[in-house]
């Protein structure tokens, strides 16, 4: 089954349907009045969302899970922090990104938005 990208005025869904009308189907099930600006069927099985172009990367963090000099430290990755913050809020997200302010010293909208990302990733 293909794999398709739908995005709506306020979404992008991500979501394998048998067709573009199954594709279209799945937003008027779960967003019903939301208009499709577009669909497109993805050419490979796989979606990947680049953590910069959610504005989490984190400097002095290698991608490999451990710090530029070999230490594992969550605080280097904002992904980790919010897992744990979420963790500690039991799925509450406004304490979540209280929590994530205080462990990072980050401001609201940027702990909102490493929280809401993590949310969306199934934290």
């Amino acid at each position: 089954m293909p794999l398709f990208e739908i995005e709506t005025g306020a979404h992008i869904i991500i979501s394998w349907a048998a067709d573009e009308q199954a594709a279209a189907a799945v937003v008027e099930d779960a967003y019903p009045g939301e208009r499709i600006v577009r669909l497109t069927r993805r050419p490979r099985d796989t979606w990947v969302i680049s953590k910069s172009a959610l504005g989490l990367n984190s400097s002095g963090f290698n991608g490999s899970g451990l710090d530029n000099s070999g230490s594992s430290d969550s605080r280097l990755d904002p992904c980790n922090t919010a897992r744990e913050c979420l963790a500690k809020a039991q799925g509450d997200k406004l304490h979540a990104i209280r929590l994530y302010m205080q462990e990072t010293g980050d401001d609201l909208d940027r702990a909102r938005r490493v929280i809401e990302s993590n949310m969306v990733m199934g934290w």
